[in-house]
């Protein structure tokens, strides 16, 4: 059967059942009620963000989509495209406006072509995934748009496409993987000793501190906690760099709508409720995603604890195979993290600039490669552990 297209201007316009039956069931960041939340709640056009959702139909029936942007600046994407901006505007030529399929300010990989899960034929999904491919492309050349960058999709289905006109970059994140353990303890076991007392001394000076921290799931947290949430999450962007670009009625949002799949450390003193420090995190059936930090107290090694100690316990009660605390930060390596690649796909308007690019990447993955190989080098890990 044919599939007619349409391209969406806010994600309310589809069903949200229609839209949550498309993609993996629970990665939390394509669920409906995530981008649109970020679309109701004054997260998106002030920064830049432009949404034209792109849907195929079968008979009706929705059965692919393409949550795409577009994007006059490069702000919140996390896959740096600074140099490839600059290098246009040398030769006369506009990088802006451009389209961004991602997840906004999410560099958590995921997927972003979105196929009915019901469709069990590979061939007709690789053609779903194609035409996808093909509208995107269709429009930046309609529209006039530099190109099309596809960020942080998983490697496999880009391999599966195996289409010349896109481009292939590849980044470097540090996660932590779960071959089973069965206890915080199990954890430290598997790491050398220098290691293991490290991270020993840093979790007993916080518990020493008379702090009180807590997990919680998000819709047990009260609108006036989460109040103090975004407050403490909006203080780091007020000091150290620029403004905070999700509000706190999509933070409420999240913990009503997304509910167990928000979990939300918090930090107390001892002898009030005041909210202190807290980390935000969300979750699928296989994995834990670090999102934000605040707070508005030092207390030396609070920020390893709360996004990084209480992330990995929280993976070992609940079986969770994989954490991804987020973009950058070599300092994870020696708490448990190791490299992982990333990948994105960039389709440019202009041929020049798609043969020099295309150059561009094939160095810049032999400094990926060796970046990840060093820091793999210095896994935390025994030797006789299997990585």
């Amino acid at each position: 059967m044919s599939h007619s297209l349409t391209i969406h201007h806010r994600l309310d316009e589809i069903d949200p059942e229609e839209w949550d039956a498309l993609g993996e069931a629970d990665y939390p960041f394509t669920r409906h009620a995530f981008l649109n939340g970020l679309e109701q709640h004054d997260c998106l056009l002030p920064w830049g963000w432009q949404p034209v959702h792109f849907t195929l139909r079968e008979g009706g029936q929705l059965v692919a989509a393409l949550p795409a942007y577009i994007k006059d600046n490069s702000y919140g994407e996390l896959v740096f495209d600074h140099a490839w901006a600059n290098a246009y505007q040398r030769s006369g030529l506009d990088y802006y406006p451009k389209l961004v399929s991602a997840v906004p300010y999410t560099p958590a990989t995921g997927p972003r072509l979105l196929l009915r899960r019901n469709i069990a034929d590979k061939e007709q999904r690789r053609i779903l995934k194609q035409q996808l491919v093909d509208s995107a492309i269709a429009f930046c050349q309609a529209q006039g748009l530099s190109g099309w960058h596809l960020l942080f999709e998983r490697e496999e289905c880009l391999k599966d496409l195996e289409d010349p006109r896109l481009l292939l970059r590849q980044d470097c994140q540090f996660h932590w993987h779960n071959p089973g353990y069965g206890s915080f303890e199990d954890f430290l076991a598997a790491l050398r000793s220098t290691k293991r007392k490290n991270i020993r001394r840093e979790r007993r000076h916080v518990a020493q501190s008379g702090l009180r921290i807590r997990r919680q799931p998000g819709h047990e947290l009260t609108d006036d906690e989460w109040r103090r949430v975004h407050q403490l999450y909006a203080g780091i962007f007020d000091r150290k760099y620029g403004a905070p670009t999700l509000s706190a009625d999509f933070f409420r949002h999240l913990g009503r709508e997304l509910g167990d799949q928000v979990l939300v450390v918090t930090v107390r003193p001892a002898d009030e409720e005041r909210i202190i420090a807290c980390s935000l995190f969300l979750q699928d059936s296989e994995r834990l995603y670090g999102r934000i930090w605040g707070c508005d107290e030092h207390h030396e090694f609070l920020h390893f604890e709360c996004c990084y100690y209480q992330g990995i316990e929280h993976c070992i009660e609940r079986g969770l195979r994989h954490f991804d605390p987020g973009a950058q930060g070599e300092h994870k390596v020696p708490r448990g993290f190791l490299p992982t690649h990333t990948v994105s796909a960039h389709w440019l308007a202009n041929e020049d600039f798609r043969h020099l690019i295309r150059r561009h990447l094939l160095a810049e993955r032999e400094q990926v490669a060796d970046y990840c190989a060093y820091w793999q080098a210095h896994s935390p890990y025994r030797r006789e552990e299997s990585r």
